[in-house]
């Protein structure tokens, strides 16, 4: 005789699998083949943002000093900014509304952890498709910054896979405070935040034309450690401060990826 007792529903364990992510990558990819436009539009703001600020205002600036006291011109100056800045909106509109639709109203995860994928698989299922779409932003936009003149060291290929860095740090922290968010209206403070990292990052002018105060906030701005970062790689300016970066955005990506897999298994399996 069957017992009135519901079986116990088997949570599985935390883990953060390559192979079943890759399996919410493809999902991902299939999805965006019928929309690829989406995919594409975010290649252009940060290439207007260049050729209006970087190019048309530059050649009212004209030379700025880098960090390591070299003249470029501001077009040189701006063009990695841009860079950092799209990693970083890519990387956190991929990881938060994109997300909390599917979280909250398609219930896309539900049927997901269904199959062998577990919380940590989708978290980091989600991240490698955010940077997935950054490395098509970031490649499209080194493509522009080589024709245009705008890269004077060859290092700065390796921006690449430091804007896939600074999208990874983002992602993680996106998707860790989305699975917090209760309504569309929690993202007003996602643009709150964002806002002022793109405006007060280093991002358009030198951390030296800002107060004492503000160039004290500037550097504990994630942003910043990117720009940063993507700046001296295009100019050819290397220092002991970029390993700092790194650990930085480094770190911050693996918190958010830890918070994430644990929120949506609270979410989804409690």
């Amino acid at each position: 005789m069957m017992s009135g007792t519901l079986p116990r529903r088997i949570v599985p364990p935390i883990r953060f699998g390559a192979h079943n992510s890759v399996r919410l990558i493809e999902r991902n990819m299939l999805v965006y083949r019928r929309m690829w436009t989406v995919v594409v539009s975010g290649f252009f703001e940060p290439v207007f943002y260049l050729f209006s600020i970087g190019v048309g205002i530059g050649q009212l600036v004209g030379d700025v000093t880098s960090g390591g006291g070299v003249p470029v011109s501001y077009a040189e100056f701006v063009a990695p900014g841009l860079l950092a800045a799209s990693a970083m909106n890519g990387a956190v509109f991929e990881s938060t509304m994109n997300i909390f639709f599917k979280l909250k109203y398609g219930r896309i995860y539900d049927a997901m952890l269904a199959t062998p994928l577990a919380p940590g698989d989708v978290a980091v299922g989600e991240i490698g498709w955010s940077l997935l779409r950054g490395a098509l932003y970031a490649i499209g936009f080194l493509i522009v910054m080589l024709l245009g003149g705008l890269m004077p060291s060859w290092w700065g290929l390796m921006a690449l896979p430091a804007a896939l860095l600074i999208g990874f740090g983002f992602a993680g922290v996106g998707m860790a405070t989305t699975t917090f968010m209760r309504s569309w209206q929690d993202f007003d403070m996602v643009t709150l935040v964002t806002l002022p990292l793109f405006l007060f990052s280093g991002t358009f002018y030198p951390l030296s034309v800002y107060p004492g105060w503000l160039q004290a906030v500037a550097r504990v701005s994630p942003l910043y450690h990117g720009v940063d970062l993507i700046r001296g790689l295009t100019l050819g300016i290397f220092d002991w401060s970029m390993l700092g970066h790194i650990a930085f955005l480094l770190t911050m990506g693996l918190i958010g990826l830890t918070i994430a897999g644990r929120r949506v298994e609270k979410l989804l399996l409690s």
